[in-house]
Formats: C-alpha cells, structure tokens, sequence
C-alpha cells in the first residue's frame, strides 16, 4: 500500500512544484520583452527573446490580435512596421510614426506544447500644442489688476502649465483638466491675475507648458503688455556749471507712457511763465547774474503732469587768456632763454681770459730778472767798487 500510494504524490511533485528539469525546461522556452513608451510621431522597437525555442518561431501581434509578423514573415500590410532581426531566440520589429491609436498591449508568441506568451505595453504620448494666452487689452493703467488666460491642447497624460513675469515667476490658479473628444489627449488651462505698475511696461508675461513627452524642450507664448503712466522729469544743465556770459542749455528730461508733450518753464518769483513749448529744452544764450534762481519745468502728458526744478547760481567768468598775450609770452620767454646763455657764455670767456693774463705776465716778470738794463748793471758794477757798502736801488 504504502509504494502505490507514493508515487502519484512524487508525480505531482515533479510536475508541478518541485524545482526540477520540468520546470527549468518550463522557463527557458518562455519568451520576454519589455514595456516601451513613445512619443506620438516617433518609432517604438518591440523586442521578443527566448532561450529555447523549441523549434519553433516567434510571433508578433497587435491590440486586436491582428498578427504583425510570424518569424521573418510580414503578416500585415502595414508599411509603418517592418522587421528588425529575426532568429530561432530573437524577433524584433519597429513601428515608425506611431498614432495614440497604436497605444495597447502588443503579444509575442511562441508555439510550443502549450503556447507561450509575453505582454509588452506601448504607452504612446500626446505633445501637448503651443499654449494660447487670451484675455489682454490693448493697454493698461499703472496699478490696474488683470487678468489673463492660458490653454493648451493634445497632451497625454495632461500636461502643467505655469506663469512667469520675465524671470519672475507668477503664481497662476491650479492647472484645471478636461478630456479631448477623442477620448485620449487632454485640454489643460489656467488663468492668473496680477496687479501692474510701470516697471511692467514692455513686460513679457510667458504661459509654458510641461510634459514629458517634450524631453525639457520650452514650449511657451508670451504676452507683452502695455502700461500707461504719469510723466516724470529731471532737469539737466549743459554745461553742468554754467558761468557767466556762457549759453546755457536747460534740458527737461521727461519720460512717461505716453512720452510728455508739453513743457511749462517757470521761475521763481518771476510772472508770467517763462516759455511753454513742445521742446523740452530752455535756452540762454549769454548768461547773466540776475540769471541765477531756482527753474521749474512741468512735464504734461494725457496721463497727468510732473514738475522737476533746477537751481542756477551763475559763476563768475573764467579767466581765458588771449591769443595776443600767450604770443607775447612765448616770444619773452625764448627771449630770456637766449640771454641766459649769453651771460653763461660771457661768464666762461671771462674765466678763460683772466687765467691767460696771468700766464702771460708771470712769464715776462721772470725775463725782466734774468736779463737787467745797462743802468741796473752800472749800479752793481760800482757798489762792487766800493768795498761792498749796501746800496738801495729804486726802480721806477
């Protein structure tokens, strides 16, 4: 009893849970593949591996269990698939310019006793469209708030949109989801309001939008905007300091949007107004003294008016020497040059002449004493005579 009833427990061990070459021979005649997910328009690549084929071929099918390949064999006409590689372990094949219809589960088959399969899932993307701002006027007024929309279509899954100011991020509403009428691609919007002020004149404001099927590429629409604002001014002299008989030029720099069209230039305690005028520069063509006061210039446009002033305090004129006198001094002063080296000229001719001199007498002195007169010989000669008595000489 105990023989016979032991053998039908080792069969099924053998055949199903016992780790043995039943199911080892299962595993190796098993194929494999992979998920893939492509971007809608591009080419997915399914791949199908086995390690025993068991003379048997490998076998491509579609969703709807159309067969694409069998082996190296086209099974559908379809020119977007075609094959890859195909051996007895490996078929692979490529799908080119792939639809979201082309989205499912795709079966590789291998007829062995019993048929194995595998599943590999495409996940196809939608590109989301370029995003469309709407909701801009043609202008806008310093401080006033707005509000703008932004919407994208055709992305899958459903993309994020965000809002920037320049660089300045904006922070939007939630993005808000619907689906498209083909059931598949999405219709993402959203909408942000913001307050603006005149350093927003000329200001981009940008709507981009994230997907993944993009791969970091920037797909966004810009919105400039307009802002309308009051007039400022400063006022500039030229020259920066003006003196006295110079033309002065008073620009009134004013800058607006829109840019002032009128200018008022008043002073002070003097009436009536100086000038009004489309220009924005006040003239003085010679300077005086009663010049010097405080200016102000009101820079008007159809936003309001802005008044800037200016001090002028007239110097007094400056020295400029005149062309006469700067000849007369060149000319002096090559002058003096010229007699500077006439006396250090005459100083070493001096020099020169009065060490010559007294060579020259020092030389006929000694010849006097060498070579005495017939008088002076007379004397000595008779002093000689005399027995030798001291005679003074005198020489005149």
């Amino acid at each position: 009893m105990g023989g016979p009833s032991a053998l039908p427990l080792l069969l099924l061990l053998a055949c199903c849970g016992a780790p043995g070459g039943a199911n080892l021979s299962q595993d190796d005649s098993q194929p494999w593949t992979s998920d893939e997910t492509v971007v809608a328009g591009g080419t997915v690549v399914l791949k199908c591996q086995v390690k025993d084929h068991e003379d048997s071929s490998l076998q491509w099918s579609n969703p709807a269990q159309q067969t694409l390949y069998f082996g190296e064999k086209r099974a559908l006409r379809d020119n977007r698939i075609q094959l890859v590689r195909s051996t007895p372990h490996e078929l692979s094949i490529s799908i080119s310019n792939v639809a979201l219809a082309d989205e499912g589960e795709y079966t590789c088959s291998i007829f062995t006793m019993p048929v194995r399969t595998a599943k590999s899932l495409v996940t196809v993307l939608g590109i989301p469209q370029k995003p469309i701002i709407t909701g801009y006027k043609s202008s806008l007024r310093e401080k006033e708030t707005t509000t703008l929309n932004c919407q994208s279509s055709g992305s899958k899954p459903a993309a994020q949109l965000t809002w920037r100011k320049g660089d300045q991020e904006l922070h939007g509403e939630p993005t808000r989801v619907q689906e498209d009428p083909n059931g598949k691609t999405f219709t993402v919007s959203s909408s942000v309001t913001f307050q603006v002020s005149r350093e927003d004149d000329g200001a981009d404001i940008v709507c981009s939008v994230n997907h993944e099927s993009l791969k970091g590429a920037d797909r966004s629409t810009s919105q400039r905007i307009e802002v309308l604002y009051t007039p400022t001014a400063k006022i500039r002299p030229d020259p920066p300091h003006p003196r006295e008989g110079q033309k002065l030029l008073l620009h009134c720099e004013g800058r607006g949007n829109p840019v002032p069209q009128q200018y008022l230039w008043e002073k002070e305690g003097s009436v009536p107004p100086l000038k009004m005028t489309q220009e924005s520069a006040l003239i003085f063509p010679f300077l005086n003294k009663s010049d010097s006061g405080t200016y102000g210039c009101t820079a008007t446009s159809n936003m309001g008016s802005y008044k800037a002033y200016y001090t002028l305090n007239v110097n007094d004129p400056s020295p400029v020497p005149s062309s006469s006198s700067t000849y007369h001094a060149i000319i002096g002063g090559i002058v003096a040059f010229i007699v500077f080296l006439l006396l250090i000229l005459l100083i070493f001719l001096g020099h020169y002449l009065i060490r010559h001199k007294g060579t020259y007498l020092t030389h006929e002195a000694k010849g006097s004493d060498d070579a005495p007169d017939a008088d002076t010989a007379i004397i000595n000669a008779e002093g000689g005579q005399s027995g030798g008595d001291d005679k003074k000489e005198y020489f005149i």
